[in-house]
């Protein structure tokens, strides 16, 4: 009769005497699975006892499970949905960024617009024959260089300077300086508060002519 797994092998030694195998122990029929621990011991691995729900199926024991167990509607107590983290963070993220892009559209306008506005209220201001008709059409020029970039122009101030006592002389420079100042966008009582997001200046300079 061949003996049981769980008996040790026989093995005969140097005098024909039967001697158990010692290297080998005997391993029980049904023995739970092994895994080796963080010594190199090998640990038998226990299964989490079950126990029967209302509906008669087997439900991990909840005191003893490693991972959350499934609620009564089988669903995972982890389980998330990832459009809302998303929309969360894009809005969190993606506002900022957009309003910084518009403020610097703002700002970049704003240059334009005031480089525009002094070159052509120099040269509008030398065409004209005194300085006083100089100074209302060098006015109105900043005004519709102004208004092409969208910038009101209560916003922009104008100054001249001449190189010689009458600016309408022939070979006088006039210098014209535009000032704007621009707002940041979309900001409730900015005139109150007087929040900028910058304040932006050019100059130009024109020579009257001996023949206009």
């Amino acid at each position: 009769m061949p003996p049981s797994s769980r008996e040790s092998r026989v093995i005969p030694d140097g005098e024909g005497r039967g001697v158990p195998d010692r290297a080998r122990p005997a391993v029980p029929d049904h023995a739970p699975p092994a895994l080796p621990d963080s010594d190199g011991q090998v640990v038998p691995v226990r299964a989490r006892p079950a126990f029967p729900d209302a509906e008669g199926r087997g439900v991990p024991d909840p005191a003893r499970a490693d991972v959350p167990a499934p609620d009564a509607a089988g669903t995972d107590p982890e389980q998330g949905s990832a459009v809302v983290e998303f929309t969360f963070l894009a809005l969190l993220l993606m506002v900022p960024v957009v309003y910084f892009v518009i403020t610097l559209g703002q700002l970049q306008g704003g240059s334009f617009a005031v480089a525009g506005a002094a070159d052509q209220a120099a040269k509008v201001f030398v065409a004209q024959a005194d300085a006083g008709a100089g100074r209302a059409a060098a006015e109105q020029a900043v005004q519709l260089a102004l208004a092409d970039y969208g910038q009101p122009a209560g916003n922009a101030t104008l100054e001249t300077a001449c190189s010689s006592p009458d600016c309408a002389a022939a070979g006088s420079a006039v210098t014209v300086t535009v000032r704007l100042t621009v707002p940041l966008p979309f900001v409730p009582f900015g005139e109150a508060l007087r929040l900028d997001a910058g304040h932006l200046s050019a100059t130009s300079t024109q020579i009257v002519g001996r023949f206009r």
